[in-house]
């Protein structure tokens, strides 16, 4: 295989990424040209592959992803360096870690709840997010933490919120801030799409004494042989025929 040519100032910046998965990834990519998910499971035991490549491409290295075959046959990803004049700089070194303090901040604002479903949970259980995804939107280097860039999330509706980004093409190459913050996953209040698709979501959760009712309306779900989700949209608008929606 011809070795790449990577310039000073690229490699540089190479050289500088901070983290362990993070530096395993390109180190061995510069090594060997490329690094497969197989790879980072089998060699170095992450189990979770895709967290690995993202937190280079946190770190504003470009990655170009193809696939190969696997030990099995399988078809699996493969990774290489992508366009490293497009290195995000301003990236490199990582997330901030954000202090207890501010995560008290939020866990008052947010009245312990999550953001996306609403679901009260200990503060230890909830975790900072980005409203607009780190990816897109990055830190900006040494400014102040603003309460209204970040939500709390349980860990749940994170892995959704994760998978639903990745997806998304603002996410893969658009990369614009006001999009995301128009996103249900931003803004699950006041949105106007989700992953840059018209649609609508609610998430809800049934807690304590809330589980009942929730057990009932499976129930009558199964009986009338619909999924649980077309069941209440079914029930809400009957509601609406026959009139407005009783108030709690």
């Amino acid at each position: 295989m011809t070795r790449r040519r990577i310039s000073k100032e690229a490699m540089r910046a190479l050289k500088s990424v901070q983290g362990k998965r993070a530096r395993i990834v390109i180190e061995h990519i510069l090594k060997h040209g490329s690094i497969t998910t197989e790879q980072l499971k089998d060699t170095y035991g992450y189990d979770h592959p895709p967290r690995a490549i993202r937190d280079v491409l946190d770190q504003g290295i470009p990655l170009e992803k193809t696939s190969t075959t696997s030990k099995e046959g399988r078809r699996i990803a493969e990774y290489r360096l992508g366009d490293l004049t497009q290195i995000r700089g301003g990236r490199i070194g990582g997330r901030r870690q954000f202090p207890k303090a501010f995560k008290v901040q939020l866990g008052v604002a947010h009245e312990g709840r999550c953001a996306i479903c609403r679901a009260r949970f200990e503060l230890r259980a909830l975790q900072v997010d980005h409203r607009a995804p780190y990816g897109v939107s990055g830190d900006k280097p040494g400014a102040a933490l603003q309460a209204a860039d970040f939500m709390l999330l349980c860990g749940s509706c994170n892995r959704a919120k994760s998978w639903s980004c990745e997806h998304c093409q603002n996410w893969i190459g658009m990369k614009a801030p006001g999009t995301c913050r128009n996103c249900y996953w931003a803004s699950p209040q006041t949105y106007s799409h989700v992953a840059m698709h018209e649609i609508r979501r609610l998430d809800l959760s049934w807690m304590g004494d809330e589980v009942q009712d929730h057990d009932r309306l499976r129930a009558a779900a199964e009986t009338s042989r619909n999924s649980l989700p077309e069941f209440v949209k079914a029930v809400l608008r009957r509601s609406f025929r026959e009139g407005e929606p009783e108030k709690p």
